[in-house]
């Protein structure tokens, strides 16, 4: 449960404040308007993770994007069929 409490008790029991705070994010209010919240780094870094494989999944459908574009149409080789053609022509300098 997320608990709200003034900027005057948040200077004065800080440490009660972290406490609270790796249970749940504080709220901290200066004249009745909300302005930060406190939060535990791990729940910090949950959310930087969040925002990163957001960042990471909008750049891949970008990328996407821009192959199916640049492809106009055309279909790409199937992957195995290369793998097998790349091992023959391998096998073949070996030789």
């Amino acid at each position: 449960m997320v608990k709200t409490i003034s900027a005057t008790k948040a200077k004065s029991n800080f440490d009660d404040v972290m406490k609270q705070a790796k249970i749940a994010p504080v709220i901290v209010e200066q004249d009745g308007k909300a302005e930060v919240v406190v939060l535990s780094k791990k729940a910090y870094d949950q959310l930087i993770a969040a925002k990163e494989k957001t960042d990471l999944q909008t750049r891949l459908e970008d990328l996407h994007a821009r192959i199916r574009t640049e492809l106009a149409g055309r279909t790409l080789p199937d992957p195995v069929e290369m793998i097998r053609q790349g091992w023959e022509e391998r096998e073949a300098e070996d030789e």
